[in-house]
């Protein structure tokens, strides 16, 4: 498989109404929620969601009550290239619904890993990571602007073959 169709805004990939497929249109609300997520250094601006955004293979997912995430599928794998809830929307199961939509959404067409990189620090994203099941398999020492190490982590969605 490999290929994750785009839906389009209006039809959301997931069972909740409140998540939508997003496209080179959302960079701003993006790029603003990004913002607000994270440090200056580790904020993505709306340049980079809109070509991230344009690249094929890459699967972005908006929620209404403020945070995304984006994927990157090649062949039978994909890649969290970011995850982010906005600070006002954290708690309520924002992170959680994102990441289960994208799981679904990837598992429904056939592939079979995720994967990710995570500050070691960040510890309400490692909780929410080990409840979807993500296990560490390596670490990127010195990965983020501030130095500090990311730990590397997958998801098996599908049996190997």
């Amino acid at each position: 498989m490999g290929h994750v169709p785009m839906s389009s805004p209006t039809n959301s990939p997931a069972a909740d109404p409140a998540i939508q497929a997003t496209t080179p249109a959302f960079a701003e609300a993006m790029a603003a929620i990004h913002a607000a997520a994270f440090p200056p250094a580790e904020a993505w601006d709306a340049r980079a969601f809109r070509e991230q955004l344009s690249l094929p293979g890459v699967l972005g997912l908006a929620h209404a009550a403020g945070g995304l995430i984006l994927l990157r599928v090649a062949a039978d794998e994909a890649e969290i290239l970011t995850l982010a809830v906005a600070p006002e929307s954290r708690r309520r199961g924002v992170g959680h619904g994102l990441l289960q939509a994208a799981i679904g959404l990837l598992a429904e067409h056939g592939i079979r890993l995720l994967f990710l990189e995570v500050g070691v620090m960040n510890t309400a994203a490692l909780a929410l990571y080990a409840s979807a099941g993500f296990e560490e398999v390596g670490r990127r020492r010195g990965y983020y602007a501030d130095g500090s190490d990311a730990r590397i982590l997958r998801l098996s969605l599908g049996p190997t073959p």
